[in-house]
Parts: C-alpha cells; sequence; structure tokens
C-alpha cells in the first residue's frame, strides 16, 4: 500500500508550471496547509530551502479563537495546521505544496494521519490569495484524476499553537511520536527532494 501510494504521488501529474504566485516585489508569501499533527507538518517544512518561517497552529473552523485543549474536543472545526513563511524567489507555492502532498502527509486518508483521528486532522489547503487558490484547486483535480484525495480547499483564520507546540520536534527529536511518525518524513525530504533540502 506504502508503495503504491509512493508512487503515485510522484507521476508527472504533479509536475505544474513552478513559477511564483507572488508578485516579483513581493519579499515572502505565506501557505496555510494541514495534514494531520502539526509537529511533522513543521519538521518537514523548516527544512525546504527557502522557507523562511513555520508556526503550527490551527485553520478553518466556527469559533473565533483556538487552543488545543479547545480543537481536540472536535467541536471547533478547526484543523491543526502550519503556516509557511516563504522566500516565492527561492521555493515556489507549487512547490510547497508537491512536498505537502507527496512527503509532507498521506492525503488520501479521511479525518486522520496514522495514529491521529478526528476531522481536526483533516487535509485541507487554506490559500492566501485567489492564485494560491487556482494552483491548488489544480493540483487536487489532477490528483483525484488518478486516485481519490480527501484534501479540500477551506477558508478561515489562523491561530497559532501554544508555545510548547512550536518547533517541537527541533526540541524533542527523541519524543516516541517523533521518532516513529516524524523522522521518516524528513528523511523522505532530503531523499526525494535533494534540491528542495535544507540542513
Amino acid at each position: 500500500m506504502r508503495s503504491r501510494l509512493t508512487a503515485f504521488l510522484t507521476v508527472p501529474a504533479l509536475c505544474l508550471p513552478l513559477a511564483s504566485t507572488a508578485s516579483a516585489q513581493a519579499p515572502t508569501e505565506t501557505a496555510v496547509l494541514a495534514g494531520g499533527c502539526f509537529w511533522g507538518m513543521e519538521a518537514v517544512f523548516e527544512h525546504v530551502k527557502g522557507v523562511h518561517n513555520v508556526v503550527s497552529g490551527y485553520a478553518g473552523g466556527q469559533a473565533h479563537d483556538a487552543s488545543y485543549d479547545k480543537v481536540s474536543t472536535e467541536r471547533t472545526g478547526h484543523a491543526e495546521a502550519v503556516k509557511i513563511t516563504f522566500d516565492p524567489r527561492q521555493v515556489s507555492y507549487p512547490q510547497l505544496l508537491k512536498i505537502y502532498f507527496s512527503v509532507a502527509h498521506d492525503p488520501t486518508q479521511v479525518n486522520r494521519q496514522g495514529p491521529d483521528v478526528g476531522p481536526s486532522y483533516r487535509s485541507a489547503i487554506f490559500p492566501q490569495t485567489p492564485a494560491q487558490k487556482q494552483v491548488a484547486a489544480s493540483f487536487i483535480r489532477q490528483l483525484n484524476a488518478q486516485r481519490p484525495i480527501a484534501t479540500k480547499i477551506e477558508g478561515g483564520p489562523f491561530f497559532a499553537a501554544e508555545a510548547y507546540h512550536q518547533d517541537f520536534a527541533r526540541k524533542h527529536p527523541q519524543h516516541p511520536y517523533i521518532v516513529i511518525n516524524d523522522e521518516p518524513k524528513v528523511a523522505k525530504l532530503k531523499r526525494a527532494y535533494p534540491q528542495y533540502w535544507k540542513g
């Protein structure tokens, strides 16, 4: 199952134009992506060349604020997500989505990622601009043409998570959850996309 999924996610259909969705004058752009526990998402994207900052947090939902305790009840509608600040001259939004779909999480899982189950662990993209929305929709169409995926395009604000969640994998590399679930993702990024790797 895992090998077939990996092969599926690396098909040429993902090779969209890599032009930036930001203007030439914009020094940075922001992406908000949800794909399971934010510890692993953060761990992957902080190793991508051109990414300046990754913040773990909560996106979407109906509530006007978010915290781990509230989101964990699965009653707020939020998803665990990361807010990625990047230089589009070094890494484009389509390149980030390529890593998101093929390394950072499994887009075929519905309301879960690995051991984590519930809507807060869903696969969702929160476009920050109309151009990002167009690119995200194109990725989803191409992937769905090959195999059904769970990823949805959503809206809503982003709330930063509590301080103890930030940089969790870097601060706690021996934590069992990180070793089992997230170290393999970081290793896969380095192996599969050495051109994007930042040590």
